[in-house]
């Protein structure tokens, strides 16, 4: 009978032989697991680069398109403002020549001038805009 069960029970060396041991097995696991959590970890680095390389360039885009946006308006404030500069100094030519040219029967200076204030008024005006786009 006691050979029976002994050859129920194998001994211990035998049955190693057999299959892998679950050492090994957990080491595969482990070792699985790491290279996974790994690539993860290199996958969004990788993603998270793109994402800021992405965003740069459409500030970049987005900043370029705002400063012509901004060089256009200056400019065609600077002409208008340069082009009310031309009326105003007509003007002042105008009324200095009026002044010296007037007589007491006539009343074309004061038209003059409310004109010139009119327009010293939208320069004035422009002014103040050209100050805020700056």
């Amino acid at each position: 009978m006691e050979t029976e069960v002994q050859t129920a029970y194998e001994p211990r060396e035998t049955m190693q032989q057999k299959g892998p041991s679950a050492k090994w097995f957990w080491i595969f696991w482990i070792v699985l697991i790491g290279l996974g959590t790994t690539a993860a970890y290199l996958y969004s680095n990788h993603l998270q680069e793109q994402a800021i390389v992405k965003l740069q360039e459409d500030t970049r885009q987005q900043m370029a398109q705002f400063k012509a946006e901004y060089e256009a308006r200056f400019g065609e404030l600077v002409l208008e403002i340069n082009d009310l500069q031309s009326k105003v100094q007509s003007f002042n030519e105008l009324l200095t020549f009026t002044k010296d040219q007037a007589t007491g029967t006539t009343d074309n200076s004061n038209k003059l001038y409310s004109q010139l204030s009119e327009v010293e008024k939208q320069l004035k005006e422009l002014e103040r805009k050209m100050e805020l786009l700056k």
